[in-house]
């Protein structure tokens, strides 16, 4: 579950909550304070840092008297996929924008290797935003996006004592979902 500052900032300033009641909202052990204010700062503006923990998000959704499905992010992530990240990258273009069934009915019968685990991550964060009590119907694909992970470096032996190498091809892969207005 990711932040949405842009959201929270435009809650915010329509409830008339200010930064000082919802830094004492997020305080806990190692923010508190000024570092809390400065934190909420930060996510208001759309940075990340410090990281803001799921606690965090239902904390300030309880502050602003939201659900915390108004103001998140659901966000899943396969690490270390095995292929490479072009290859995964049309599949994840493939679903970007589409709601959530239409998006899932597509991986279900593409045959692109990629898929599977695309579909696994679409999965998984779309159990995490039914844990939220988001509604299903209203979810689309709002980021899908194909990284680079490391290369595996293998080498085949050749004539004469040579050896060509083998590069083997990793991605990571991050879909994240949201509701609908």
């Amino acid at each position: 579950m990711r932040l949405r500052g842009n959201q929270l900032k435009a809650i915010a300033d329509e409830r008339g909550v200010s930064v000082e009641d919802l830094a004492q909202a997020v305080e806990r052990t190692g923010l508190g304070g000024a570092r809390a204010q400065k934190a909420v700062r930060n996510w208001m503006s759309g940075r990340d840092h410090p990281r803001c923990k799921a606690s965090d998000i239902r904390r300030l959704a309880s502050a602003l008297g939201v659900a915390p499905k108004d103001i998140a992010r659901f966000t899943s992530e396969v690490r270390m996929h095995r292929g490479s990240t072009r290859k995964a990258r049309l599949v994840a273009d493939l679903i970007r924008g589409r709601s959530l069934k239409e998006a899932n009915e597509l991986l279900m019968f593409s045959p692109k290797r990629a898929a599977t685990n695309i579909r696994k991550c679409l999965l998984a964060a779309m159990d995490e935003a039914l844990q939220a009590d988001a509604d299903d119907d209203r979810l689309f694909v709002a980021e899908s996006r194909v990284d680079e992970g490391p290369q595996i470096k293998r080498f085949r032996p050749k004539d004469r004592g040579r050896a060509h190498p083998i590069i083997k091809q990793t991605s990571h892969i991050t879909i994240a979902l949201e509701e609908r207005a």
